[in-house]
């Protein structure tokens, strides 16, 4: 039977200098939860107030285009809508040939 070697690599204790970059963000501190009202109307806004709520959370998180950005991806989508409007338009008029030829 052959021995295999095996390496074992333990972590360093040394800590590590956090550099501002590397750095973990500060979260904010988690809200108790409340509890649901027992009443169904009051349930319901509460529902569609925790609707919007998220909804603006993620918003926030997005990153938008900038304007250069945005305009030239407007202009790639206007292009290439240009392009399958030409196919389809030839291929369109090829298969109306096609068809005339083979009634006629």
């Amino acid at each position: 039977m052959a021995e295999t070697k095996v390496t074992r690599i333990k972590a360093n204790d040394t800590p590590v200098k956090a550099s501002k970059a590397n750095a973990p963000k500060k979260q904010k501190p988690v809200r108790k939860e409340r509890k649901e009202p027992k009443n169904p109307f009051t349930k319901a806004l509460y529902g569609i107030g925790g609707y919007f709520k998220g909804a603006w959370f993620e918003l926030r998180q997005v990153r938008w285009p900038s304007r250069k950005s945005t305009w030239g991806l407007t202009l790639a989508v206007i292009l290439f809508s240009l392009f399958f409007v030409v196919i389809i338009v030839l291929l369109d008029l090829l298969f109306k040939s096609l068809f005339e030829l083979i009634i006629t």
